[in-house]
C-alpha cells in the first residue's frame, strides 16, 4: 500500500523504518520486456549508464513523525523505465544531505554530461541501494555520507548535523533530507570539490554550485530543490 504523503509539505521525521524485502518487486516482474526495450534506448542515448542495483518501494507512508515502508532491490533499468510515467503501485524515496558552510551557504552539485541527470543541480545524492540496508533497515546517514564522498570527495560521516530528518513529497518522489554543518566557508569547500573532480577519470559531477540565499537559484536546479533551499534560509539554527 502506498499511503500518499501530502505534496509540497515539509514534514519532520524522527524515525525512518523502511525495510528491504528480499522478494522481487512486482513492478519489475510484470514489465520485463518493456524494461529491456527501454534500456536499449537509454544505452543508445547514454552509453556510460550502468545497470546496477537500486531500490523501489512497494509500501510507503508517514505517521506521527515516522516514515515507514517496504522496498525491493531492482535493476537501474527498472527504475528508469518506471520514472518515465511513474505508474503502478510504486514509490521512490531518496536522501539529500544539505551541506551547510560556515558562512551559511549551501553547496550543491551540477551533474556531469554523461549522467542521466546531465546538467541538473541538486545536493550530492543517489538512490538507495541494497547496501544501504544493514540488518534490513535503511541507513539514511550511511547513504548520504557514501554519496557525498563518491561525488565530491568530502567526508561528512562525522560532521555535525541536524538531530532529525525532514521529508518533502513531490509528484516525482519523496526527498528525505538533513543538514550537515561544515567548518569551512563556501568558497573553500567548493575549491576542494573542484580539485577532487579534476582528479577523477570520469567524475559523476561537473562542478560544485554555491547557493547563498533563497533567491540565488542556479540554472538547472531540480524542481524539488527550491522548497528545501527556502526552508534552510528560514531557520535560525540546527533542528
Amino acid at each position: 500500500m502506498i499511503s500518499g504523503l501530502p505534496l509540497g509539505v515539509i514534514l519532520p521525521v524522527d524515525e525512518i523504518d523502511v525495510r528491504l524485502d528480499p522478494t522481487p518487486h512486482p513492478f519489475e516482474t510484470q514489465n520485463i520486456a518493456a524494461i529491456k526495450r527501454n534500456w536499449r534506448r537509454e544505452v543508445t542515448e547514454r552509453p556510460a549508464v550502468f545497470d546496477g542495483s537500486v531500490v523501489l518501494l512497494s509500501e510507503f507512508g508517514y505517521d506521527r513523525a515516522r516514515l515507514f515502508g517496504r522496498c525491493h532491490a531492482v535493476r537501474y533499468s527498472t527504475f528508469l523505465y518506471w520514472r518515465r510515467d511513474r505508474v503502478g503501485t510504486v514509490a521512490h524515496a531518496f536522501a539529500h544531505p544539505m551541506l551547510v558552510t560556515r558562512d551559511n551557504a549551501l553547496v550543491a552539485i551540477r551533474m556531469a554530461a554523461h549522467t542521466v541527470n546531465a546538467g541538473r543541480v541538486y545536493f550530492a545524492a543517489g538512490s538507495f541501494e541494497p547496501e544501504d540496508f544493514p540488518g534490513g533497515v535503511v541507513d539514511a546517514h550511511g547513504n548520504m555520507a557514501r554519496e557525498v564522498l563518491e561525488e565530491t570527495g568530502i567526508d561528512i560521516s562525522g560532521a555535525r548535523r541536524d538531530e532529525r530528518h525532514h521529508a518533502l513529497a513531490t509528484e516525482r518522489g519523496t526527498v528525505i533530507f538533513r543538514r550537515y554543518f561544515l567548518d569551512e566557508d563556501a568558497d573553500s569547500l567548493a575549491a576542494r570539490i573542484r580539485d577532487f573532480v579534476a582528479g577523477e577519470a570520469e567524475p559523476e559531477i561537473e562542478e560544485p554550485v554555491i547557493i547563498r540565499s533563497a533567491q540565488d537559484l542556479p540554472e538547472g536546479v531540480m524542481a524539488h530543490m527550491p522548497p528545501l533551499i527556502d526552508w534552510h534560509f528560514l531557520q535560525d539554527g540546527p533542528r
